[in-house]
């Protein structure tokens, strides 16, 4: 079996149509990997651990409606059941639809949509801890109000004693996510019209 987890979530083997059309695309079939050693396989946990990165992508993924959640979840589950089970039990009232938010004043403002404005629960917070919930917060308004990021939601993080690096790191996290949801469900349909 393939080691490239984009194959693994999509079900590619070796030899199958979209195996040679991924082949294709050399560079970026290795950069989507690499991209996700570097966030999700790497050993340096010094800001951000490796269950805190676990559980961060299950929530994206998850977030995102995405049949990737089930990997995710294993791979936390694996390291803590504790933090699986508590983010299940919050996703039902965490997943929306999106995107939504509020563009600056402009020509823009008309597209202005109101959305959720998620918390974590104080269950979750105290299953999770609060550096955690809050980067489940973070990761929720980036899922899904994107247009709201804003240096108060950074200062949030911060002062959940998330450092700089830490930050970047988490949006980095999500972001590689939703790309990554997006290229497992195009290949997805494409795996069924092929």
């Amino acid at each position: 079996m393939t080691t490239d987890v984009v194959d693994r979530l999509v079900g590619i083997q070796e030899g199958d149509a979209l195996f040679a059309l991924r082949e294709q695309r050399p560079e970026a079939k290795r950069n989507a990997q690499a991209s996700f050693d570097a966030l999700l396989a790497a050993a340096d946990g010094e800001h951000v651990s490796r269950v805190e990165r676990l559980a961060i992508a299950y929530w994206a993924v998850a977030l995102g409606r995405s049949a990737a959640a089930s990997f995710y979840r294993d791979l936390l589950a694996a390291e803590s059941p504790d933090i699986a089970a508590a983010l299940d039990a919050a996703l039902p009232g965490a997943v929306a639809a999106g995107p939504s938010g509020s563009f600056p004043e402009g020509p823009l403002t008309v597209e202005d949509v109101d959305g959720p404005h998620w918390s974590p629960s104080a269950e979750l917070a105290a299953a999770v801890g609060g550096r955690l919930a809050a980067a489940f917060a973070h990761t929720h308004l980036l899922t899904y109000r994107p247009r709201d990021a804003s240096a108060d939601a950074l200062q949030a993080l911060l002062d959940a004693g998330w450092d700089t690096t830490g930050v970047v790191t988490l949006s980095q996290l999500v972001s590689f996510l939703s790309f990554q949801i997006r290229i497992v469900a195009g290949l997805t349909v494409l795996k069924g019209a092929l």
